[in-house]
This record gives structure tokens, sequence and C-alpha cells, in this order.
């Protein structure tokens, strides 16, 4: 039996078969209209934008902002709050990038804020850091990610956890929260190593002051002598005393990556379901080796051979994420989250066995046909990819 026949004993089909061919006799051609839809889409989400420095804001001492405005004078693209840029930048002839949140808030399309902390041997935050200065400019991707709020499905009882600069995302939404006048209840509870390393200090307080309906925590993991504030991690204990019942409540986890392994087992204690806990992407993990599941015959500094279809052939450290071995190397593939959310690195793995970290989202069609990630694909042996 033929197809057509088939489609024809589906209830409903011949009417749909029929409106579709009123709409064609007498429908409007949008044909024509298709340059003006792409002009606008280029407008609201173009894939490259330059960004100028026009401000560099010092927040602790090893924490600054820098303030994004149009280096064409265009207007930016809008955003949601949570969502973040991935930053490109060159250093040592290297060209290399990385995703920051907004900090801002979507209320404010003057500028995006980037708010960078020091990491230790931090290959673009101390360039960021150290040697950014007003007026340099940056290429970026418009705006992305999905760590953002819909009252449709998150409801309005939120729960922040916060850690370091994992604050960022969150400063977007309750700057949003407060400049709209949300009906939205938020409870912050936001982990730092000391006082002085708290990021938006000031001005999470004064927000806390003028609205009733978000409450702020901070969270000292190493007291100073004399600190009477809460102090240690963030734990079950903690979190029920601060939020109360967990009921109907969505949490929200962004923080470095030892901190989600932790939060998330005390928020499964509490009896929250996993579909009411949201992570953002955290990026490939510091020491890759300490992961569940890493191969003990392999160690970080063990060096593979990585060809590339068509005869170029490198060298690739088990500990490095194939990507930053790719970029060393001055080969540049799509990126965007550098965590394996976005999938736009994605890669066809011809012959090796590369390790993904567990925050890794690889599609199951990705590892039915071979498929990797290389911003947070390690080697265990000798590969052959094609890009």
């Amino acid at each position: 039996m033929a197809l057509k026949d088939v489609l024809h004993d589906i209830e409903g089909y011949d009417e749909l078969e029929r409106e579709i061919e009123i709409l064609r006799k007498y429908g409007p051609d949008h044909v024509e209209r298709a340059e003006e839809a792409a002009r606008i889409m280029a407008v609201l989400h173009p894939p490259r934008l330059s960004l100028k420095v026009s401000e560099i804001i010092e927040e602790t001492p090893s924490t600054k902002t820098l303030r994004l405005v149009s280096a064409k004078g265009d207007l930016l693209p809008p955003f949601m709050a949570g969502q973040y840029v991935n930053l490109f930048v060159e250093r040592d002839g290297v060209r290399t990038s990385r995703p920051y949140s907004i900090s801002s808030s979507p209320t404010q399309t003057a500028y995006y804020d980037i708010t960078v902390r020091a990491v230790e041997d931090g290959f673009v935050s101390r360039l960021l850091l150290e040697d950014t200065r007003p007026g340099d400019v940056f290429e970026s991707t418009s705006p992305a990610g999905t760590f953002t709020h819909n009252p449709l499905f998150h409801g309005d009882d939120l729960v922040f956890l916060a850690g370091g600069s994992g604050i960022t995302p969150f400063m977007s939404m309750i700057r949003e929260t407060a400049d709209r006048g949300l009906d939205r209840k938020i409870l912050l509870v936001y982990g730092s190593r000391d006082p002085g390393d708290i990021v938006f200090k000031d001005e999470l307080e004064r927000i806390a002051a003028r609205r009733k309906n978000i409450a702020v925590h901070h969270v000292i993991s190493e007291p100073p002598e004399g600190y009477t504030g809460l102090a240690g991690f963030i734990t079950a204990d903690l979190v029920k005393r601060l939020a109360g019942d967990v009921t109907g409540k969505t949490f929200y986890v962004c923080g470095p990556a030892a901190m989600y392994e932790r939060c998330l087992a005390e928020l499964a204690s509490l009896g929250l379901p996993r579909k009411r806990v949201r992570t953002e992407a955290y990026g490939p993990p510091k020491n890759v080796t300490a992961q569940a599941g890493w191969p003990k015959h392999v160690s970080a500094d063990d060096v593979f051979t990585v060809k590339i279809s068509g005869g170029r052939v490198l060298s690739a450290k088990a500990g490095e994420p194939l990507m930053v071995s790719l970029e060393k190397a001055h080969i540049q593939i799509p990126a965007q989250c550098r965590s394996g959310e976005c999938s736009l690195c994605r890669t066809k793995l011809l012959s090796g066995t590369v390790f993904h970290p567990e925050g890794a989202r690889l599609r199951k069609s990705d590892r039915q046909f071979g498929y990797i990630h290389p911003c947070v694909a390690y080697p265990l042996e000798d590969l052959e990819i094609l890009i």
C-alpha cells in the first residue's frame, strides 16, 4: 500500500489537505518578505557581536565587572536573565573563548555586564582582569543558555543557591525582579570563602531592604575570628531552616563544580524532586582524573595523537579538553557554552576513546552514532576525528 493511501486513513487528514489547498489559492504569499524576516533575525540574534569595554568596575579584590557596549553602535540583542555570552579572546597566539553569564538586568538594553573572577592559572580570566582596558574590543556570540526562569514551568517561589562567581546569573534575575517589580518570591543563599569575597554585597543588601519578596543570606566557609553570621557550607539543614517547606519551590544552583555534587545530594535528602532543581552548565572540571569513571591507568599528563580526517595530526594531553588542544594547534571549531550542553562543537569520533565527565549533556543519538563534545571530551588513547 502506498504512503499516500495510508495517510488518507488518518482521521482529519482529508480536511487538512483541503485547508492547505485553500491557503495556497487564497492565502498571502510571504516569500517576498523572506529577506525582511532575515534582517529582523539578524538584529535579534546575530551570530557574532562586536563589543567594546566602556567601563571596568572593581567588585572585590579578585573580581571585576566589564561593561560591554556595541562597538558599532548597533542595538544589542535582547536576552533573558540567566543567559550568557561566549567571549572570544586571543592570548599568546592562541584564539579561544569563555562563556560568561550576563550579570546586568535585561531591562538595561544599552550594555551587557559580565563579572569575572580570578581563576588560578586562568588563561582567559587573567587577560580580562589584568590586561583589559576601557576601549578594548572583543568578539562574542549572541546571548544564549537555558538557565532562565519561566513562571509557567518554574513557578514564582524560587530558591537560589550560589557559590562564588556563580552569583552572576542570579544577579541578573534579582535585578530584573526588582526593576520590573515582579511578584516573584526569591530566597538567595550565597556561599563565599570569606566576607571580602562577596560580590555585589552592598547592592544585594539594598535590594533586599527595599523588596520584601527578596531575601539574601550569606554563608561563609572560612569565617574570620569574631564573625557571627552563617558559616560553613550550604546544607540540607540550612536550606530547611531558611526556606522552610520545599514543596512547590524551584531551586536553582550555580557555582564551582564541587558545589553541584554536594548541593544536589543535600537537596535530594529533603525529598525534593530532581525536576524542581535547575543547574547551570559549569564547564570542564578542574581535575578530570578525580571524576567518577576515569580510568586509573591513564594519567593527566599522558599525551596522545589526534588525527584529523584529511591529514592534520596534533598532540593532546589526557587531562585537557580536546577543544583546548585543537585551539593550541590553531584549529578553530564552533564553540558557545564550553560545558557540553549546547552541542555546537559536536564532532564525529572516527576511532579511539574519550572520557566525558558526568556534567556533559550528550544526546542519546550522539552516543549511538559516535559524536563527542570536544569542549568536555578528554582523550584516553590515540584518536581520529572528522571536523
